[in-house]
C-alpha cells in the first residue's frame, strides 16, 4: 500500500500552542494575593494547591489574574460544573492556559479535537473514539498491564530505595498507550519529554514552544505515515481509515487525536497512580489496611482519584459576560479545577480528608459535561492494577525523604520524584 496522499505532506495544522494572541508576557513569579493574581506554575501550587484552593473558596470563589492575558479560577463545585457544562459561553478551542490563544476560527474542531472541539463537532468526533475505551475493550488490556507491572517490579527487587514515580508509575501508562496506538515501546523515553513540553513548557518563550511541540508532531507523522504503509489493528491505523461526514480525517485531525490520547493518557494516569502511593506512604494505616483487605481497593482508588485528581482544564470566555460576581471579557481563561471541585465540603462530607471506604463519591476526577474523559474506564484499570500489583509485591514502604518529592507544575499535578524506603 502506498503512503495515503494525506500525509505525504508535511501539514501545520492551527494547535493550542502556537502564539496568536498576546496579552501579557508575565506568567510566573511571586503571588502577592492568590484571589487577584493567581499563578498554577508558581512552586507553592505544586507543593499544596489545596490550601491556596480551601483559602479562596472561603472569600473569593472565583479568583482573577492578569498573568496569562487575565484569566479566572472557580473554586466550589457548583461554579466549576456549571461552567463545564455550558458550551454556548465558553469554549474548548484551547484548554492549556497560556498567554496564547489559537483563533476563534479554529473552533468548533481545534487542534486536539475531542477535547478541543465544541459541539457540534464534538459529539460526532468523540463518538469515533468510544468502542476502543469501553468497559469490554480495556478489560482486554489488564492481562498484559499487570504482567508489566510485575516485570516492572522485578526490575527493583533488592533495592532499599526507589523512585516510585520515576522507575514505576511513568512506565506503566507509557506502554498501555504505545501498544494501543502501536507506537514503539522503546520510544517511552521521548514520550515523557513530550509531555513535559506541552504541559510544563507554556512559560518558554513562543519561538522555543513551537520547535519543541514540533518535534511531537514531525514524531508523529513518522509514525502516522508508517501506519499507512503496514496498516495493523490499532488505534492510530482506526484513525486513519476513520470517516466522518463521508470524508476520511483531516491529517491535523488524526495527528491532534493521537498526541491528545498520547499526551493525556500518559501524564493523568502516571500522577494518579504517583499521587496514590505517596499517600499510601505518608499514611501507614490506609496502607496496612489495604494490604490486609485488597478487596477494599476499587473503593480506595475512587478516593484518591477525587482527593488527588491529576486534572485541570482550560476554557476561553466566547464572549464579554456576568458570572456569579464577577466581570469576565471575551478570550478571557477560565481555568476548570477538578481538584479543588473534589474538595468543595458543601459537596463532599469530610472533603479534606481521604477516606478509603468512602461509600458515596461522585467525584470530579475525569471531569464534567461533554468533555468527560473518555479514557475513564483505561485509567481506572490502570491505577487499580498498578496498586494491586506493587501492594502484592511491596506490602511494606514509607518515604525515604519528605523533602525529595517534587511535584509537576501546571494543569496536571503528580509525583515527578518520589523516593520510597522499602520494608
Amino acid at each position: 500500500m502506498t503512503v495515503d496522499d494525506r500525509f505525504t505532506r508535511d501539514f501545520r495544522e492551527p494547535r493550542d500552542d502556537q502564539p496568536v494572541g498576546t496579552r501579557n508576557e508575565i506568567i510566573t513569579g511571586p503571588v502577592a494575593d492568590w484571589a487577584t493574581d493567581f499563578s498554577h506554575f508558581e512552586p507553592e501550587w505544586s507543593a499544596d494547591p489545596y490550601r491556596i484552593q480551601d483559602d479562596l473558596r472561603q472569600r473569593c470563589p472565583i479568583a482573577h489574574t492578569g498573568r496569562f492575558g487575565g484569566g479566572w479560577l472557580p473554586v466550589r463545585y457548583e461554579d466549576v460544573a456549571a461552567i463545564a457544562y455550558d458550551t454556548h459561553d465558553f469554549s474548548s478551542r484551547s484548554i492549556i492556559m497560556g498567554n496564547f490563544r489559537p483563533p476563534v476560527e479554529i473552533a468548533p474542531i481545534g487542534g486536539s479535537p475531542p477535547i478541543s472541539s465544541d459541539p457540534p463537532f464534538h459529539h460526532d468526533a468523540r463518538k469515533l473514539l468510544l468502542p476502543a475505551f469501553t468497559k469490554t475493550a480495556v478489560s482486554r488490556l489488564e492481562p498484559a498491564t499487570r504482567a508489566f507491572c510485575h516485570a516492572l517490579v522485578d526490575t527493583l527487587e533488592g533495592q532499599d530505595v526507589i523512585d516510585a514515580a520515576h522507575d514505576y508509575a511513568q512506565h506503566i501508562p507509557i506502554r498501555v498507550i504505545a501498544d494501543m496506538l502501536g507506537f514503539p515501546a522503546e520510544d517511552g523515553p521521548q514520550f515523557r519529554q513530550f509531555v513535559e513540553n506541552t504541559l510544563e513548557g507554556v512559560n518558554l518563550p513562543p519561538e522555543e514552544r513551537i520547535e519543541r511541540m514540533q518535534s511531537l508532531f514531525d514524531y508523529l507523522l513518522a509514525q502516522i505515515r508508517d501506519h499507512v504503509e503496514h496498516p495493523r489493528h490499532d488505534l492510530t491505523s482506526f484513525l486513519i481509515d476513520a470517516e466522518l461526514y463521508g470524508h476520511k480525517l483531516e491529517p491535523g485531525h488524526v495527528a491532534g487525536t493521537v498526541a491528545l490520547l498520547l499526551i493525556a493518557g500518559i501524564d493523568t494516569t502516571w500522577s494518579a497512580i504517583g499521587a496514590s502511593l505517596w499517600h499510601l506512604a505518608c499514611h501507614q494505616a490506609d496502607l496496612a489496611r489495604l494490604v490486609a483487605d485488597p478487596g477494599l481497593l476499587p473503593t480506595a482508588v475512587e478516593e484518591f482519584l477525587r482527593a488527588y485528581a491529576p486534572v485541570t482544564m482550560a476554557r476561553l470566555v466566547k464572549h464579554d459576560m456576568h458570572f456569579r460576581g464577577v466581570d469576565m471579557k471575551a478570550d478571557d481563561w477560565i481555568l476548570l479545577s477538578f481538584p479543588a471541585a473534589n474538595r468543595d465540603p458543601a459537596q463532599f462530607d469530610r472533603a479534606d480528608e481521604v477516606i478509603i471506604d468512602r461509600e458515596e463519591n461522585r467525584h470530579a476526577a475525569f471531569g464534567l459535561g461533554i468533555h468527560r474523559c473518555v479514557g475513564s474506564h483505561l485509567a481506572r484499570m490502570e491505577l487499580r492494577v498498578a496498586l494491586e500489583v506493587w501492594l502484592k509485591r511491596i506490602p511494606a514502604f514509607s518515604l525515604a525523604d519528605p523533602a525529595a518529592v517534587t511535584w509537576s507544575s501546571g494543569q496536571i499535578r503528580g509525583p515527578r520524584t518520589l523516593p520510597l524506603r522499602i520494608g
